[in-house]
């Protein structure tokens, strides 16, 4: 069986996704579209790049990651049935993202996680983590609140990626803020990812200082996730996300409202509603002993035995 990945070319995640599959999957992976049994659209708004007679020859297994509803309008609806007639199942990465999608295609929907690299998300030693804090003059004083991702929108680089929820989670900072000035704590916030914009001008207007890196290699943000005392995911509508896994196996202290995978990695103490962050509590163990069947290599057996089936 000879799987062929389709990359966005976006250095996105789904390019990581591709290149570790590749270097890593126990199967016979091809980089020659027209060698390979099984086409995985790994980003599947990139369908259209492949000729639809070569969709025909193959068996499509199309990934979604997730459907943001207020942007699945009629226009998204039609393509997706567009798209549906060439695939052949579907790869979703939760139990969410399904119900999302299975009122549109009576093809087989597989639920699986995406698998984690441990050798780039991992636990550092405490003196390099105290080492690494005191770089950016973070000390006992300090509660350090981690966010790694994309959160305002390419068009205007002003207004909210609302399915991000970066407004929910300058909600949840200035809240823990509050929480923490009664402890004689100052929270500080750590950024990383494209168009932070959005957040860093909430965070200026509340006068919560922060530090931001745009596009740091995967060896300084693993670096970053161990220096924190929490990261928060505060997404509206997720697949993963992926911090969500990577906190865990480098066992990040880490909060999320209910979303992507979420609810099969973390515990239910550590889910949180929005404007309630302070009742929930990170569950460093639980998360960790939760991610271990998503390494790899072990990460891709599921993978694997679906496109055998198909």
């Amino acid at each position: 069986m000879k799987v062929y990945a389709l990359a966005p070319n976006e250095n996105w995640i789904c390019d990581r996704f591709v290149k570790e599959w590749n270097e890593y999957a126990p199967c016979d992976n091809t980089e020659d579209i027209t060698e390979c049994d099984i086409l995985w659209l790994l980003a599947d708004w990139c369908w259209d790049k492949i000729s639809p007679n070569l969709l025909l020859q193959k068996k499509v297994v199309a990934s979604v990651h997730h459907i943001t509803p207020e942007k699945f309008g009629e226009k998204e609806k039609q393509e997706f049935l567009q798209r549906d007639q060439f695939v052949d199942a579907y790869h979703v990465p939760c139990l969410k993202t399904k119900e999302q999608i299975q009122n549109l295609t009576e093809k087989e929907i597989f639920i699986q996680p995406f698998w984690v690299n441990s050798s780039l998300w991992h636990e550092i030693t405490a003196d390099e983590k105290e080492s690494a804090r005191s770089q950016i003059g973070i000390n006992d004083s300090h509660f350090l609140v981690g966010s790694f991702q994309r959160d305002t929108e390419g068009h205007d680089l002003v207004s909210p990626k609302l399915e991000k929820g970066p407004d929910l989670f300058c909600d949840a900072v200035y809240e823990l803020s509050e929480k923490y000035k009664k402890e004689n704590k100052e929270v500080v916030v750590l950024l990383a990812g494209w168009r932070r914009q959005y957040v860093m001008n909430r965070l200026e207007k509340m006068g919560i200082k922060f530090y931001y890196a745009e596009l740091p290699p995967f060896e300084t943000i693993n670096v970053f996730y161990n220096m924190l005392d929490l990261y928060i995911v505060s997404a509206r509508h997720e697949g993963g996300p992926q911090a969500i896994v990577e906190c865990a196996a480098n066992r990040t202290p880490i909060v999320s409202t209910d979303v992507g995978v979420a609810s099969v990695i973390l515990a239910p103490e550590s889910i949180f509603t929005p404007g309630e962050i302070t009742k929930a509590s990170p569950d460093i163990d639980y998360a960790y002993n939760q991610v271990q069947k998503y390494f790899i290599p072990s990460g891709f057996d599921s993978f694997v035995d679906f496109f055998g089936e198909i």
